[in-house]
């Protein structure tokens, strides 16, 4: 790897985690409660980030009551409150027992002049001020120069060296309109880091998608910390993503950060589940196709070693994913039997060929090819029926309403046995769907990892198509579709079609 800098990267990176869950920075259409920003702060914990801004106390009593539960939680890292250069937002903070006080004001002419009205010299005066106080009560401070990559240099390296002079612990570099290249960025902070003696920090918005090759070339000039949101969420285009920032330090740079990969993952699926922003499936690292394979070239070489159109020095593993290998209009012979084989399915090559025919040509018209489908199609040409179904739906109803807590009631035959559930939901399918898992949980544990709806005809009374995959405890995963005017009707059948396949692979997997 080459370098800008003569001297090699530093060798350990504190990454920051900027939760972006403040009322100042809030995501556009997002409100989490505070249950779910405690449960979050948890998870970030577990997953080693070293600072959490909770949120900016002074904007409200409910969130002032947020900062100083996830304060007094007594989480590992250090958790930090957001506060303007005034008193009162510095003891909003103070008063929630933060362990850090991220103070800032805006430096730059255009919002200095526009929106806080003062002159240099009365910004400078401000934030010295509000770090020493800060200081005096205790707490760590990091200071950030509000739109710092629109600032004239000169006034802004006086005023980190002002700030650092006050105590500042750390001073905070923002582009807060993401207006940088990541070769001015590598230039800024170079410049910073030999007029101050104290960590530098950046705050990168993404509003050209390049926030994290920002963040990663001001590492490269010296910045030792790194603020990023999970999901790169955050206002407008967002900032940089935890997920991409941390594995390209680890795996290309080779640098050290303090955060457990393997819930990399996990972690991302919680913010997506709470904040309802979907991830789109071609999302690096965390996406559900990052590492999923569908061209034959690629399945072939995946499947002798996945080192041959993987990076290999990012595993699914190491952020807490798994390898999948897709059918569809590209798939080869090998991933065709390598699935078929997964469900305990044996061919001739005659056979094989056949299969993968007929699975191109449902793939040409336009459908996506679940393990329903093609366990459907190795049966028609075997001449046989393949697999049990363990369980079998008798009967479900649903009730729903304005005024009424969406319910759902399930019967099925599961071997023979007859099984009954009910359970709630947020929704009628919702319930349903909790419905079967919970009436099943005996025979095995599964999980929905996604769902898809999609309306395949027209009007009020349109035939849906739903997509469901499921996943154990031990990770393996089935998929299949069912298409009903009744969208709950088809949620069920395809969920009861997944977990029988998904039964059926969990019989041959014991029997290995």
């Amino acid at each position: 790897m080459a370098f800008y800098s003569d001297k090699p990267l530093i060798d350990k990176h504190k990454t920051i985690f900027d939760t972006t869950l403040r009322d100042g920075e809030q995501t556009p259409g997002v409100s989490l409660t505070n249950d779910q920003k405690l449960k979050i702060a948890r998870q970030l914990d577990k997953l080693g980030v070293d600072v959490i801004e909770a949120g900016f106390p002074v904007s409200s009593e409910g969130e002032k009551q947020n900062v100083r539960a996830i304060a007094n939680e007594g989480l590992s890292l250090d958790v930090c409150g957001l506060a303007r250069v005034l008193t009162k937002d510095l003891d909003a903070c103070i008063d929630c027992n933060v362990d850090m006080v991220h103070t800032f004001v805006s430096t730059s002419d255009i919002q200095r002049i526009h929106t806080i009205k003062k002159s240099r010299e009365e910004v400078l005066a401000m934030a010295v001020d509000a770090v020493e106080y800060i200081k005096d009560h205790g707490a760590k401070c990091m200071f950030s120069a509000m739109d710092a990559t629109r600032t004239d240099l000169d006034y802004l390296i006086e005023v980190y060296q002002a700030v650092e002079g006050a105590g500042c612990d750390i001073i905070n570099v923002p582009d807060t309109v993401g207006v940088m290249s990541p070769s001015s960025m590598y230039e800024l902070v170079k410049n910073i880091n030999t007029h101050v003696n104290i960590p530098i920090d950046v705050h990168c918005h993404n509003d050209f998608g390049i926030a994290v090759a920002n963040s990663l070339m001001a590492a490269e000039a010296g910045a030792s910390q790194i603020q990023v949101t999970v999901n790169g969420i955050g206002e407008r285009a967002g900032n940089a993503n935890l997920a991409e920032v941390v594995m390209c330090l680890q795996s290309i740079y080779g640098a050290k950060t303090n955060i457990n990969t393997e819930y990399l993952l996990e972690t991302a699926k919680m913010v997506e589940n709470y904040t309802g922003i979907h991830m789109p499936a071609n999302t690096p690292i965390v996406g559900d196709n990052a590492f999923a394979h569908e061209s034959g070239i690629h399945t072939h070489g995946v499947l002798e070693k996945s080192d041959t159109f993987e990076p290999g020095i990012m595993t699914p593993e190491m952020v807490g994913h798994k390898r999948r290998i897709v059918i569809g209009k590209h798939a080869g012979k090998h991933a065709v039997k390598k699935s078929l084989e997964d469900m305990g399915i044996e061919t001739t090559d005659e056979q094989l060929n056949e299969i993968l025919a007929q699975i191109k040509d449902i793939a040409n018209k336009g459908k996506r090819i679940c393990d329903a489908d093609l366990h459907a199609v190795a049966s028609a040409v075997l001449g046989r029926n393949l697999g049990n179904e363990t369980i079998i739906l008798k009967e479900f109803s649903v009730m729903t309403g304005n005024l009424t807590t969406p319910t759902a009631v399930v019967r099925a035959s599961i071997g023979d046995q007859e099984a009954v559930a009910s359970n709630y939901g947020v929704g009628p399918i919702d319930a349903a769907l909790k419905a079967v898992e919970l009436m099943i949980g005996e025979y095995t544990k599964v999980k929905v990892r996604d769902f898809a709806l999609e309306a395949i005809t027209g009007g009020s009374d349109a035939l849906a198509e739903v997509t469901i995959s499921v996943e154990d405890e031990e990770g393996r995963v089935a998929s299949a579709q069912s298409a009903s005017a009744d969208i709950a009707t088809a949620s069920v059948d395809a969920l009861i079609t997944a977990i029988n396949l998904l039964l059926d692979k969990k019989k041959l997997w014991s029997m290995e």
